[in-house]
C-alpha cells in the first residue's frame, strides 16, 4: 500500500497490478469477489470493485503482464535471431555469398545494422519538399522520421542524422525503470543546426526529443502498453502508471522536483535527466526552442513529459516547447486530466497533435468505455487508407471491436495489400515497399489493427498532407 500525503506530487487514489504475486486462485477470487483488497496481485485505493466487466480487465490485464514476462527471453531471443537474420541478407549478395563464398558478418552497433522496424520501411531521407518555413508541417513530418529513427542503435541514429539530414546528434540514453528495476526507456535527443549556436548570435535552434516507442519483441514495452496500473494527482486526474513509470515515476510513487537517491538505480531517469538536459541546452543558447514527439509507447512518454513540466510549474521550458507531435498514441488518463492538461498546453501556447492511421488497434487502447476512464485530448488527425485526413475534436470507436468493424478492418487490409504493389504509380518511388512490408500487408489482412500500426503509414501520411490542415488547430471538426 503506498503512503499518501498532501502534496500534488503524490496520489490519492491508484490502482496497482502486482503480476509476479498472480497465483491462479488468487485470480479466481478476483474475478467472482468484490473485494479487491484481500488479492495480493492487487493494490487499490478502493476496496470494493462492484462491476465484473472491470475485473475481467484487471484479469486479462495482469494475465498478459505474467505471460510477457515469463517468455520475455524467448521473444527477445526471436526478436534478435530475426533482426540479424534480415541484416545477414541485406549485408551479402546472392554472387557474393553464393558464387564466391563472401560472407560479410552484420555488426549489431554498427551504422548499418538496422532494426526490424527499419527494414519494414528502408527509407531515412527527411522530405526534401518541405522546410522550415511550412511551420508544423515541416516538425511534423521531421518528427515521425525522428520517431522512426529512434528504433535503431545509437551508431546508426548518429550516421543518419549527421549524414543524411545534416543535423547535430545529441545522444541517444538508456532510462532506468525503478518498478522493472532495468533499462526500459530509450529516448534521442538531436538538434536541426549542423552545429552548436552560440548564445551570441541570436539564431533559432530547435531540439527534437524523440522517444523510442514499443519495440515489436520488446516484452518490457508491452508490458507498459497493457499494464493499466494508474494514480491520481490532486487536482489533476488520473494517469495511466505504466507510462508513469517508463519515464521516471519514483518508486514511493511520487513526483519530487529532484530524484530521490537509490543505490540500486543502475542509470538516470528519463524525465529527470531529460529536463536537465534541455535546461543545459537552453543555458547555451536562450533562442532554444523543443519539439516533443514519439511513436507509439513513445508518443505517450512525449505528452507525459510535457505534463510532469507543468506539474513542476518548469514555465521556462513549457514556454519554449515548439509542439507535441505523437503517432499511434495509446490513451494516457482520464477526461479529468485531459481537462487539464488542455487547459495548461493552451496557457502555455503548446501546440499537440496526435496523429493516427487507419485501424490502428494502440490509439484504442486502453479502451474507452464506461469501465476504463482513460480519454484522449488534443487535435486528433486521422487518416484514412488512402491517407486522406480529417482533423476532429473526438474520436468515436463505438465499431472498432464489433462484427461490421472487424470485416470492415480486413476488407481495408486487402486493399492496402494491393496498394502495396500500386503506390510506386500513383505516389511515386519513394513510397516503394519492400518484400517484408508486403508481406506485413498479407498479415494485415488477418491482423490489420495491428499492420496499421507501423511508423512507415505515419511517414507516408505526412509527406502526403496538404499545409491547410495544420492551419486547422484545436476544437474543429473538418474533412
Amino acid at each position: 500500500m503506498i503512503s499518501s500525503d498532501d502534496d500534488k506530487d503524490f496520489p490519492r487514489g491508484y490502482l496497482i497490478l502486482r503480476p509476479e504475486e498472480l497465483r491462479p486462485w488468487e485470480l479466481i477470487r478476483l474475478l467472482f469477489s468484490g473485494d479487491i483488497e484481500k488479492p495480493t496481485l492487487v493494490d487499490s485505493s478502493e476496496t470494493k470493485e462492484p462491476s465484473f466487466r472491470r475485473r475481467w480487465l484487471i484479469f486479462v490485464s495482469l494475465v498478459l503482464l505474467k505471460i510477457l514476462r515469463f517468455f520475455s527471453e524467448l521473444i527477445a531471443l526471436l526478436g534478435s535471431t530475426l533482426e540479424f537474420s534480415l541484416n545477414f541478407l541485406s549485408e551479402n549478395s546472392f554472387s557474393g555469398f553464393i558464387l564466391r563464398g563472401e560472407v560479410v558478418m552484420p555488426r549489431t552497433m554498427s551504422e548499418n545494422y538496422q532494426s526490424f522496424i527499419g527494414h519494414l520501411d528502408t527509407r531515412i531521407n527527411l522530405d526534401k519538399t518541405m522546410n522550415l518555413e511550412d511551420g508544423d508541417r515541416y516538425y511534423a513530418a521531421l518528427s515521425i522520421m525522428a520517431s522512426k529513427i529512434a528504433y535503431e542503435n545509437s551508431a546508426r541514429i548518429k550516421y543518419v542524422v549527421e549524414n543524411h539530414w545534416n543535423m547535430k546528434y545529441l545522444g541517444l540514453v538508456d532510462y532506468w525503470n525503478e518498478y522493472q528495476e532495468k533499462e526500459t526507456t530509450q529516448a534521442l535527443i538531436m538538434s536541426t543546426e549542423k552545429t552548436a549556436t552560440p548564445s551570441s548570435n541570436g539564431q533559432e535552434t530547435r531540439v527534437v526529443v524523440a522517444f523510442r516507442g514499443t519495440e515489436p519483441f520488446n516484452s518490457e514495452d508491452w508490458c507498459s502498453d497493457f499494464d493499466i496500473t494508474w494514480y491520481e494527482l490532486p487536482n489533476i486526474g488520473r494517469i495511466h502508471g505504466g507510462f508513469m513509470k517508463a519515464l521516471g515515476l519514483q518508486s514511493n510513487c511520487s513526483w519530487p522536483k529532484e530524484p530521490l537517491s537509490n543505490p540500486n538505480r543502475l542509470s538516470p531517469l528519463a524525465y529527470y535527466s531529460i529536463r536537465d538536459s534541455l535546461k543545459t541546452l537552453i543555458a547555451e543558447n536562450k533562442n532554444t526552442k523543443f519539439v516533443l514527439t514519439g511513436h507509439s509507447l513513445g508518443g505517450a512518454l512525449a505528452i507525459l513529459f510535457a505534463a510532469v513540466l507543468v506539474i513542476h510549474d518548469e514555465t521556462e521550458l513549457l514556454e519554449r516547447i515548439q509542439g507535441v507531435y505523437t503517432y499511434g498514441q495509446p490513451r494516457v488518463g482520464d477526461s479529468k486530466f485531459g481537462d487539464f492538461m488542455k487547459k495548461k498546453l493552451e496557457e502555455y501556447d503548446v501546440k499537440y497533435y496526435r496523429f493516427v492511421y487507419n485501424n490502428d488497434i494502440v490509439p484504442r487502447l486502453p479502451y474507452d468505455d464506461k469501465d476504463l476512464m482513460f480519454k484522449h485530448f488534443g487535435t486528433w488527425i486521422h487518416y484514412n487508407r488512402h491517407y486522406q485526413a480529417k482533423v476532429l475534436r473526438d474520436q468515436s470507436d463505438e465499431n472498432y471491436f464489433s462484427l461490421r468493424g472487424i470485416i470492415k478492418m480486413r476488407c481495408s487490409g486487402i486493399m492496402e495489400l494491393i496498394r502495396s504493389f500500386t503506390i510506386v504509380t500513383e505516389k511515386g518511388s519513394e513510397f516503394r515497399e519492400g518484400w517484408l512490408l508486403k508481406g506485413s500487408r498479407f498479415l494485415g489482412i488477418i491482423f490489420p489493427w495491428i499492420s496499421n500500426h507501423g511508423p512507415q503509414d505515419y511517414v507516408n501520411a505526412l509527406r502526403l498532407t496538404p499545409p491547410c490542415v495544420f492551419e486547422i488547430y484545436r476544437d474543429v471538426s473538418i474533412s
